[in-house]
């Protein structure tokens, strides 16, 4: 702790501060603002804003709603100074719509945070049930596996860039050997096959238990190993390292730079909803499992179906795949247009007004 305080005191000599630039959402409101009170007007009757000396983003067709907050009219062109909120550049409207689109991928994100969040409820319940012992005088915590999902996750970012993402480049063609929407994409397969291998485990303890007598004793200790668990921690790292590091990279790509940070800490966002959702769902399968016979989720473990519902789970994070992949069939990255075709569509905008 005191040689990370000397570093951090260095380091703060050196810091850059930037001052606030005003707030991103602002920008957003403008769009939605303009749009609404141009609502009436077709834009084949009008012009539309750019932006001087920038690169403009290319014209999307999605959200085309929002559109007409960049019309100019006669009321805009008689002002000397352009009103953000009745009058929008391309560029911010579709920084918008980048906005726009991102939000149903980062929801989808919620289903693997609600797996991640076993890894430190249920998935430790279960180590604290099942032979830890090493040697004859050392017993493992039944949170030590997760270092290894720890572990797990930062060798296989290196793991990714060093050795799958050349092969898969000669593959595929692909600068980044798949694309980011693909690598997600495989994360969250990756996250089922890891509830259904620990359905499965869960299911093979529980079955040693009621073989050795042990389901009316749930401090007693399974006769099963704990490396056992080790399969659906593994499993979940790599899984891991797909999902959030491709997370951070879309939303870092695809964001417009004002709203950058923000996307930055989307996926620590996703991580804190999704607990929540897990909790709903705990609460949900309680309250149905109740009404037809013994709760799934009792203290002792061996009285409980925690496999069932891991299987639920699993079932839920499929259902999850089929939309992410449905969502990202139709998304459409972010280009930037071409300067002729920039001043081809400027021009055509001023003959427009």
């Amino acid at each position: 702790m005191v040689a990370a305080l000397v570093f951090f005191l260095i380091g703060v000599r050196f810091y850059r501060r930037q001052g606030p630039l005003g707030s991103p959402f602002i920008r957003v409101a403008q769009v939605f603002a303009a749009a609404v009170r141009k609502r009436r007007l077709v834009e084949e009757n009008y012009g539309i804003c750019f932006e001087d000396g920038v690169r403009n983003l290319v014209r999307t067709k999605e959200f085309r709603f929002l559109d007409k907050a960049m019309i100019l009219d006669g009321k805009d062109a008689s002002m000397t100074t352009r009103n953000p909120w009745r009058l929008c550049s391309l560029n911010q409207v579709e920084e918008v719509k980048l906005v726009l689109r991102l939000i149903p991928l980062w929801m989808t994100c919620f289903a693997f945070s609600v797996v991640q969040a076993q890894l430190s409820t249920f998935f430790t319940k279960q180590s604290s049930t099942i032979d830890r012992q090493i040697g004859q005088h050392f017993q493992l915590p039944p949170a030590s596996l997760l270092i290894c999902f720890g572990l797990v996750v930062a060798a296989f970012v290196v793991i990714y860039d060093r050795a799958l993402v050349p092969l898969a480049s000669k593959l595929t063609g692909h600068p980044s050997g798949i694309t980011v929407l693909t690598r997600i994409g495989i994360g969250h397969l990756l996250s089922i096959l890891a509830m259904i291998v620990a359905a499965r485990i869960e299911g093979r303890r529980v079955r040693i238990a009621i073989e050795n007598g042990l389901v009316d004793k749930p401090k007693a200790i399974v006769a099963m190993r704990i490396w056992w668990l080790l399969p659906q921690y593994l499993i979940l790292g790599v899984a891991d390292s797909f999902i959030i590091v491709g997370l951070q990279e879309l939303f870092y790509d695809q964001m417009p730079e004002g709203l950058r940070s923000i996307g930055a800490a989307a996926y620590i966002s996703a991580v804190g909803i999704g607990s929540f959702i897990s909790s709903a769902i705990i609460s949900v399968v309680q309250g149905i499992s109740s009404r037809y016979g013994q709760k799934w989720l009792v203290d002792n473990l061996n009285h409980a179906h925690l496999d069932y519902f891991y299987w639920v789970i699993a079932g839920l994070c499929s259902l999850n795949l089929c939309i992410f992949v449905w969502i990202a069939k139709g998304f459409s990255y972010k280009k930037i247009s071409d300067q002729d075709d920039d001043k081809k569509r400027k021009s055509e905008s001023l003959d427009g007004a």
